[in-house]
């Protein structure tokens, strides 16, 4: 069988190619693993895991912490690196390379109180849960965050324990060597954290493979509900994080001049393409036309170019079917009716660049309403009260983060209570935390990353009872 796994890459192997999303140029191609090459690095994952599960949290902490430190100290390459592969501006890029390191420090703190035994009063003599790693945990990881979505899955992943395979999105391999080298150079044990280089049609072969105890994956719905599938039909635990639509809901009472510069960075974060950015702007109609006109007044004004920039706002969207798709939906809604308040067109100029977009009276037929946008596009909304708010921002097959302004703690408990998200924020932009659990409902996926529950998804928790 290995030997035609093996016949069948020969025949079909692709090279992984890297495209600096600001002048179009190819900046880097990987060949792919093969059959031989994947069975060495399983095989080493295999006997790492048997001697990581035996080291102490004390011993896992002092590597992670090593890892926060190189984090800072290459913070610079790093950005810099992420920038060129995938576009996001440099200094949000600096910001990514610090909240890493933060994340790593966050568990090498806490992780031996997050598994500390639970101690459980019964008639024995002594009962408890005690937290045990799986073994090889796969994580299927996205370019849009392409170091933070790995280190908030891989950290508290290898402070349980477990080791950690990464099948990285093939635009940013780059991105996926210069993070194992990070974690070889911090001090973990050879086949403890390493970088898969393969296309996406490997995937399902990956999960279903014995040695691969669970997966995570942060990305499409259809990749999710692919992973889900097979690691269904193999019984084994996947923890996914998926797309967003999230609601950024503006009610009479909050300070409206904050709210709208909130909800300027809400949108345009990371270019606009990230799953936990707000999209759909949902303004009740007494603040509505002021809102409206300073948000569109901002966007007018954010300057679009080169990401490298320190004067840079929005840099360019990841590739060209990005671009095209973002075109696409904002096309499409036009003809269902919808109005562009400014934007709506790429950038004449190389690279894959698009006018920040203020679309409005968007019909609910449109398919626009139930789409992600990944992409600088915000959707504006006139409401007429609470009630409404919170059904239109329901009306969406999405669940992941959801923002809220007001002063009314009453307005404040209904949306908390109501509004079907993993996560609300009042008067705050959603953002990801590693003190804080992490993930969302509906089709936004299940499981938690980060905290102490995300620490705990990829852990045995047994029963232990001692007459």
């Amino acid at each position: 069988m290995a030997d035609k796994r093996e016949t069948a890459w020969n025949n079909f192997h692709v090279a992984l190619t890297s495209t600096n999303p600001a002048t179009e140029e190819t900046i880097g191609t990987y060949e792919e693993l093969s059959e031989a090459e994947l069975e060495v690095k399983l095989g080493r994952a295999r006997n790492a895991a048997e001697r990581q599960r035996r080291s102490s949290v004390r011993d896992r902490a002092h590597v992670i912490r090593r890892l926060g430190e190189l984090l800072v100290e290459q913070r610079q390459s790093h950005a810099r690196l992420m920038t060129q592969e995938m576009g996001k501006t440099l200094a949000s890029a600096l910001a990514e390379a610090d909240k890493c390191a933060a994340t790593c420090h966050h568990y090498a703190e806490n992780a031996e109180r997050y598994l500390d035994d639970q101690p459980i009063s019964t008639e024995a003599r002594g009962s408890y849960v005690r937290h045990l790693p799986l073994g090889a945990i796969l994580g299927v990881m996205p370019w849009n965050f392409p170091y933070w979505q790995v280190i908030r899955w891989a950290v508290p992943t290898l402070m349980a324990g477990n080791v950690a395979l990464l099948k990285h999105a093939s635009n940013v391999s780059g991105c996926a060597l210069a993070l194992e080298r990070l974690f070889q150079s911090a001090g973990f044990d050879v086949g403890v954290f390493q970088a898969l280089l393969l296309p996406s049609s490997r995937v399902g072969g990956l999960v279903s493979d014995d040695r691969i105890a669970a997966v995570s994956l942060t990305g499409s719905e259809a990749a999710g509900a692919a992973v889900a599938a097979t690691a269904g039909a193999h019984v084994k635990k996947c923890v996914l994080e998926l797309g967003g639509s999230d609601p950024f809901i503006v009610m009479p009472s909050c300070e409206l001049a904050q709210a709208v510069a909130a909800a300027v960075t809400a949108r345009i974060l990371n270019n606009g393409q990230s799953c936990i950015a707000a999209k759909r702007f949902i303004v009740h109609r007494a603040c509505y036309a002021e809102f409206l006109r300073e948000f569109v007044r901002h966007f007018e004004a954010l300057r679009v170019g080169d990401p490298m920039n320190s004067s840079t706002d929005v840099g360019p969207i990841v590739n060209r079917s990005g671009l095209e798709q973002l075109q696409a939906q904002v096309d499409a809604a036009k003809t269902a009716g919808a109005r562009v308040a400014c934007g709506g067109r790429r950038l004449d100029q190389r690279g894959y660049y698009y006018a920040p977009t203020v679309i409005t009276d968007i019909p609910v037929t449109a398919a626009i309403h139930q789409e992600e946008v990944f992409g600088p596009v915000a959707l504006v909304y006139c409401v007429n009260d609470l009630d409404s708010a919170i059904h239109l921002a329901n009306d969406t097959p999405f669940g992941l983060g959801s923002s809220v302004w007001t002063e009314d703690t009453e307005e404040q408990t209904r949306f908390i209570q109501e509004l079907d998200a993993g996560q609300t924020f009042v008067n705050a932009i959603v953002a990801s935390d590693p003190r804080l659990p992490f993930g969302g409902v509906k089709h936004s996926g299940y499981g938690r990353e980060l905290g102490r529950a995300g620490i705990l998804e990829f852990v045995n928790s047994k029963t232990v009872f001692v007459r």
